[in-house]
């Protein structure tokens, strides 16, 4: 469906100005932002993915990554075409490097998307596989109906949001899945086609507004793995959003433009938590590494096994009641109740 965009101004030559996302399209009539799903037809600016959902399922919360969000949750995940970044690694890329007329689309309205994630049993909804960003309207009135029915909202995004949008959603928005892809503007320019300064400016904004942030760094090689880099990282991380954040070291995968790279090798990644660590990071985690002992959580202080997690699930659960370790009563900070077997 075609609706009248959210965060835009009209300006000279009948342009219109997107203020949607940090690269703040000016946009002549007839075309489209870098998103590729935003137009402007006879100098207003339109979305053009209202509803329109090219991918969806209920998974378990921990795949987006979120591991201290309502654990054992399962959450309606929904995706369109298009995307604010040109990341040559891309997973989803058919999804995000696409137009909207170049894929299979299903219209899907906020109040359907609703009552499916109730139907479906699950306790919260996700706005996934590409930016949720580039269809903001649609993502802005399901969070509101989804509240109003009681479930949780969570953004698995890149960060790239404005102030003003993100201010707008955040009384309706619970969780902030943020990929910081780099800590260096070189690989925000050359991979992604973007800046990493509105990255941290939003991410930070987001812990400012209540929204429970959990970080993910996808580590590839010989473009974003030195240590130097991840230090910085751990220890932005550490100042601006504190010690009690999850961060999430993720594995590389070759994928779509940087097929000629190898995996990232698990020792990078043990390095990068080991760095973590000791900048202060309490809960840090390897990720898209099966079976690896630090996808679950630890208590940080006497180092008892709290959560236990296999294939993005949950199998273990020890800090019921009242999220505490029950060896040495530490607080461990959970957002919500387990959600599951005990």
């Amino acid at each position: 469906m075609i609706q009248e965009a959210m965060f835009y101004e009209k300006i000279e030559d009948n342009r219109v100005r997107c203020k949607l996302c940090a690269h703040r399209c000016k946009i002549n009539p007839g075309k489209r932002g870098i998103c590729r799903v935003r137009e402007n037809c006879e100098g207003s600016l339109f979305s053009l993915v209202y509803g329109a959902v090219a991918s969806e399922a209920v998974a378990n919360i921990e795949i987006k990554p979120l591991y201290h969000y309502y654990p054992g949750s399962r959450a309606y995940s929904v995706g369109t075409v298009g995307c604010n970044f040109r990341c040559r690694h891309c997973q989803n890329w058919l999804l995000s490097q696409k137009a909207p007329e170049e894929a299979s689309l299903e219209t899907l309205g906020p109040l359907q998307l609703v009552l499916q994630a109730k139907m479906a049993g699950c306790q919260s909804v996700s706005w996934t596989y590409n930016e949720p960003t580039v269809w903001y309207e649609y993502t802005y009135d399901g969070a509101k109906l989804a509240k109003e029915a009681g479930l949780g909202t969570s953004y698995v995004t890149n960060g790239y949001i404005t102030p003003d949008a993100l201010e707008q959603i955040a009384p309706y928005l619970d969780a902030f899945s943020v990929d910081i892809k780099a800590f260096s503007e070189e690989f925000y320019r050359d991979v992604c086609s973007a800046k990493l300064a509105p990255v941290l400016e939003a991410t930070l904004l987001a812990k400012q507004l209540g929204i429970h942030v959990e970080v993910v760094n996808l580590i590839i090689p010989t473009r974003n793995d030195s240590p130097d880099e991840l230090r910085e990282l751990s220890r932005w991380v550490y100042k601006n959003l504190g010690p009690d954040t999850p961060l999430h070291f993720n594995r590389f995968h070759p994928q779509y433009e940087m097929k000629g790279l190898p995996p990232t090798p698990v020792k990078t990644l043990d390095l990068a938590r080991s760095i973590a660590i000791e900048e202060g990071m309490r809960f840090v985690y390897v990720g898209n590494v099966p079976g690896h002992p630090h996808e679950n959580t630890y208590c940080p202080e006497c180092g008892t096994l709290l959560i236990a997690r296999g294939f993005f699930e949950v199998q273990e659960y020890k800090i019921i009641p009242q999220n505490t370790c029950p060896k040495c009563g530490e607080a461990i900070p959970i957002v919500g109740e387990y959600v599951g077997e005990e």
